[in-house]
Protein backbone atom coordinates (compact mmCIF):
# COMPACT_ATOMS: atom_id res chain seq x y z
CA UNK A 1 0.00 0.00 0.00
CA UNK A 2 1.38 3.30 -0.86
CA UNK A 3 2.61 5.86 2.05
CA UNK A 4 -0.29 8.69 2.39
CA UNK A 5 0.70 12.18 4.03
CA UNK A 6 -2.19 13.16 5.96
CA UNK A 7 -3.23 16.22 6.60
CA UNK A 8 -4.97 18.71 8.71
CA UNK A 9 -7.24 21.74 8.50
CA UNK A 10 -8.11 23.99 10.97
CA UNK A 11 -7.67 22.89 14.10
CA UNK A 12 -10.93 21.22 15.54
CA UNK A 13 -9.96 21.33 19.33
CA UNK A 14 -9.73 24.89 19.29
CA UNK A 15 -11.88 27.82 18.69
CA UNK A 16 -12.83 27.19 14.81
CA UNK A 17 -14.31 31.09 13.66
CA UNK A 18 -16.57 29.43 10.33
CA UNK A 19 -15.45 31.45 7.06
CA UNK A 20 -17.12 31.60 3.83
CA UNK A 21 -16.10 29.10 1.87
CA UNK A 22 -17.35 26.55 4.92
CA UNK A 23 -20.72 28.59 4.81
CA UNK A 24 -20.77 28.01 0.63
CA UNK A 25 -19.95 24.58 1.22
CA UNK A 26 -22.01 23.54 3.83
CA UNK A 27 -24.87 25.72 1.79
CA UNK A 28 -23.70 23.39 -1.69
CA UNK A 29 -24.33 20.39 0.47
CA UNK A 30 -27.72 20.97 1.72
CA UNK A 31 -28.63 22.20 -2.18
CA UNK A 32 -26.91 18.67 -3.60
CA UNK A 33 -28.70 16.97 -0.59
CA UNK A 34 -32.37 18.14 -1.90
CA UNK A 35 -31.56 17.20 -5.60
CA UNK A 36 -30.24 13.88 -4.56
CA UNK A 37 -33.98 13.65 -2.15
CA UNK A 38 -35.73 14.69 -5.53
CA UNK A 39 -34.03 12.29 -7.88
CA UNK A 40 -34.29 9.53 -5.50
CA UNK A 41 -38.31 10.33 -5.21
CA UNK A 42 -38.50 10.34 -9.23
CA UNK A 43 -37.17 7.28 -9.47
CA UNK A 44 -39.03 5.66 -6.88
CA UNK A 45 -42.35 6.94 -8.42
CA UNK A 46 -41.20 5.21 -11.66
CA UNK A 47 -40.69 2.56 -9.67
CA UNK A 48 -44.22 2.08 -8.37
CA UNK A 49 -45.38 2.68 -11.89
CA UNK A 50 -43.21 0.03 -13.38
CA UNK A 51 -42.59 -3.21 -11.45
CA UNK A 52 -40.17 -5.28 -13.89
CA UNK A 53 -37.72 -1.70 -13.24
CA UNK A 54 -38.06 -2.05 -9.33
CA UNK A 55 -37.53 -5.80 -9.73
CA UNK A 56 -34.12 -4.65 -12.05
CA UNK A 57 -33.70 -2.11 -9.40
CA UNK A 58 -33.60 -4.48 -6.70
CA UNK A 59 -31.46 -6.84 -8.03
CA UNK A 60 -28.87 -4.45 -8.82
CA UNK A 61 -29.37 -3.31 -5.30
CA UNK A 62 -28.94 -7.06 -3.99
CA UNK A 63 -25.54 -7.04 -6.48
CA UNK A 64 -23.78 -4.09 -5.05
CA UNK A 65 -24.55 -5.06 -1.25
CA UNK A 66 -23.39 -8.68 -1.80
CA UNK A 67 -20.26 -7.22 -4.06
CA UNK A 68 -19.77 -4.87 -0.52
CA UNK A 69 -19.93 -7.57 2.06
CA UNK A 70 -16.67 -9.47 0.16
CA UNK A 71 -14.37 -6.79 1.00
CA UNK A 72 -12.47 -7.46 3.18
CA UNK A 73 -11.74 -4.80 5.64
CA UNK A 74 -8.64 -4.72 8.56
CA UNK A 75 -8.53 -2.14 11.54
CA UNK A 76 -5.01 -1.06 10.57
CA UNK A 77 -6.39 -0.19 7.07
CA UNK A 78 -8.76 2.37 9.03
CA UNK A 79 -7.25 5.85 9.73
CA UNK A 80 -9.53 7.88 12.74
CA UNK A 81 -10.00 11.52 12.48
CA UNK A 82 -11.11 14.01 14.71
CA UNK A 83 -13.43 16.38 13.27
CA UNK A 84 -15.59 19.37 14.20
CA UNK A 85 -18.60 20.15 11.94
CA UNK A 86 -20.31 22.90 10.80
CA UNK A 87 -22.43 23.29 13.78
CA UNK A 88 -19.67 23.92 15.95
CA UNK A 89 -19.34 20.44 17.49
CA UNK A 90 -16.26 17.96 17.35
CA UNK A 91 -16.89 14.13 16.58
CA UNK A 92 -14.15 11.27 15.58
CA UNK A 93 -15.04 9.51 12.04
CA UNK A 94 -13.19 6.85 10.27
CA UNK A 95 -11.68 6.69 6.70
CA UNK A 96 -9.82 4.24 4.52
CA UNK A 97 -5.92 4.93 4.76
CA UNK A 98 -6.03 5.80 0.90
CA UNK A 99 -7.20 9.32 1.69
CA UNK A 100 -5.11 12.08 3.13
CA UNK A 101 -8.53 13.64 4.78
CA UNK A 102 -12.09 13.03 5.29
CA UNK A 103 -13.30 15.46 3.05
CA UNK A 104 -11.57 14.31 0.03
CA UNK A 105 -11.76 10.76 1.02
CA UNK A 106 -15.56 11.30 0.79
CA UNK A 107 -16.86 12.31 4.45
CA UNK A 108 -20.44 12.51 3.06
CA UNK A 109 -22.35 15.37 5.55
CA UNK A 110 -23.52 14.01 8.42
CA UNK A 111 -25.80 14.03 11.27
CA UNK A 112 -23.80 15.25 14.71
CA UNK A 113 -24.21 12.83 17.49
CA UNK A 114 -24.44 16.17 19.96
CA UNK A 115 -26.91 18.36 19.10
CA UNK A 116 -28.65 15.99 16.11
CA UNK A 117 -28.72 18.20 13.02
CA UNK A 118 -28.47 16.85 10.03
CA UNK A 119 -26.58 16.96 6.87
CA UNK A 120 -23.59 18.86 8.24
CA UNK A 121 -20.19 19.27 6.61
CA UNK A 122 -16.59 19.01 8.07
CA UNK A 123 -14.89 22.36 8.63
CA UNK A 124 -11.59 21.34 10.59
CA UNK A 125 -10.23 18.59 10.59
CA UNK A 126 -6.96 16.58 11.98
CA UNK A 127 -5.86 12.75 11.88
CA UNK A 128 -5.60 10.60 15.01
CA UNK A 129 -4.22 7.66 13.87
CA UNK A 130 -5.19 3.87 12.55
CA UNK A 131 -7.91 2.16 14.28
CA UNK A 132 -5.53 -0.75 14.62
CA UNK A 133 -1.96 -1.79 14.43
CA UNK A 134 -0.36 -3.21 11.42
CA UNK A 135 0.32 -6.70 12.49
CA UNK A 136 4.49 -7.40 12.31
CA UNK A 137 4.92 -9.75 9.02
CA UNK A 138 6.13 -13.18 9.66
CA UNK A 139 9.67 -14.14 8.71
CA UNK A 140 9.78 -16.73 5.81
CA UNK A 141 10.36 -20.51 6.65
CA UNK A 142 12.99 -22.24 4.99
CA UNK A 143 11.07 -24.75 3.23
CA UNK A 144 12.34 -28.07 3.79
CA UNK A 145 14.33 -29.89 0.92
CA UNK A 146 12.86 -33.21 -0.23
CA UNK A 147 15.49 -36.23 -0.07
CA UNK A 148 15.37 -37.06 -3.55
CA UNK A 149 14.35 -40.67 -4.70
CA UNK A 150 16.94 -43.07 -5.87
CA UNK A 151 15.23 -42.90 -9.22
CA UNK A 152 16.24 -39.13 -9.66
CA UNK A 153 19.98 -39.87 -8.03
CA UNK A 154 20.49 -42.39 -10.75
CA UNK A 155 19.47 -40.47 -13.44
CA UNK A 156 21.48 -37.46 -12.21
CA UNK A 157 24.19 -39.91 -11.56
CA UNK A 158 23.72 -41.11 -15.72
CA UNK A 159 23.54 -37.67 -16.44
CA UNK A 160 26.77 -36.42 -14.87
CA UNK A 161 28.54 -39.62 -16.50
CA UNK A 162 27.01 -38.43 -19.65
CA UNK A 163 28.63 -35.22 -19.61
CA UNK A 164 32.16 -36.16 -18.05
CA UNK A 165 32.51 -38.57 -21.02
CA UNK A 166 31.43 -36.26 -23.49
CA UNK A 167 34.04 -33.74 -21.74
CA UNK A 168 36.64 -36.47 -21.75
CA UNK A 169 36.12 -36.82 -25.50
CA UNK A 170 36.32 -33.19 -26.48
CA UNK A 171 39.30 -32.48 -24.33
CA UNK A 172 41.85 -35.42 -25.83
CA UNK A 173 43.89 -34.90 -28.58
Amino acid sequence: MREVEYRSHGVPLEEYELTRRDHRRQKESEEIGRAARRMADEDAEKCRADPARAERRRQALEKVAELMSTFEKHDYEIMRWRVRLYCGHIVETQMHCSYSDPVTGGALPRRCSECGAKGLTIVAYEPIGPLGERPQPQPAQPQPQKRPTRAQLERRVAALEEENKRLRTKGSP
